[in-house]
């Protein structure tokens, strides 16, 4: 079987209904037809990944970083799709808990990055940061992110962060705005477990995947460990990730376009 996502009760709601949308999806789908743009993408990731539904990701949206194909092409997609002429690629999930002693307050999944920051008109943050068992860091900032190999090339690479080729088993802590030089980006193993104190007086907020959060208080403390349930993304072909990063962030483009170069920077053959 398969299943539209598209946030229909956001757009429900727009033209004056009321909507129910169930709140997950039945384990034995073949796949979910997820159209949207990446924040669609990112909501789908969390309901399918659990039950291991893989998604078929199709850009009604912006940029679409995350899409397989364009709503244009829907057509030739499903016919692929209905043909079995497609195979799944994993992607890391992360849980995120807010802990506060041995109460478990929050918990979400998450497939970009968590973001942890100082509110409007407070002072600089301070974390400690533990990861697995080495000791912990100290870091002052406006915040501190910790990202997926996905999330790489979201939040954490405006902040500063290297850009992590989806295959690699890691992840990242990439501070923000910090006070020190020597505050970079760290990449390490994905098989260490994150743990983030704040040492702040104020509370701070977390956003995990640009929509999800919640308020973090000084006795709170959040952990951040791989999922065992990856999402799983429908792919039509070889999924070039650094062809992606050419065509819609610009990666390795000329700064100067040459004359007639195409819009892929590539040139026109010899006449």
């Amino acid at each position: 079987g398969m299943v539209g996502f598209a946030n229909p009760d956001q757009y429900l709601r727009t033209q004056g209904f009321a909507a129910c949308v169930p709140a997950s999806f039945a384990a034995d789908l073949s796949l979910a037809l997820v159209l949207g743009g990446d924040g669609t993408v990112l909501s789908a990731a969390r309901q399918t990944a659990p039950i291991g539904v893989p998604i078929l990701t199709i850009n009604t949206g912006h940029l679409g970083f995350l899409a397989e194909a364009y709503l244009s092409h829907l057509d030739a997609v499903l016919d692929r799709v209905i043909a079995g002429d497609w195979k799944v690629e994993e992607r890391t999930m992360l849980i995120v808990s807010v802990m506060r002693g041995e109460q478990r307050r929050w918990e979400v999944l998450c497939l970009n990055e968590m973001a942890l920051h100082r509110e409007p008109l407070t002072s600089m943050c301070h974390f400690e940061i533990a990861i697995g068992r080495h000791v912990p860091v100290d870091i002052a900032a406006d915040g501190v992110i910790l990202s997926t190999p996905t999330g790489s090339t979201a939040y954490a690479l405006s902040a500063g962060g290297p850009v992590i080729t989806p295959n690699c088993p890691v992840l990242q802590v990439t501070p923000i705005a910090p006070h020190s030089l020597a505050s970079r980006a760290l990449v390490f193993s994905d098989l260490e477990p994150v743990t983030i104190f704040p040492a702040t007086p104020e509370r701070l907020m977390m956003v995990v995947d640009g929509s999800a959060g919640c308020y973090i208080w000084p006795e709170d403390r959040v952990l951040i460990r791989r999922s065992d349930h990856p999402v799983r993304f429908v792919r039509l072909g070889d999924h070039e990730f650094f062809q992606v990063l050419r065509n819609k962030l610009g990666w390795g483009l000329p700064h100067v376009a040459k004359p007639g170069a195409h819009l892929d920077g590539s040139l026109p053959a010899p006449a």
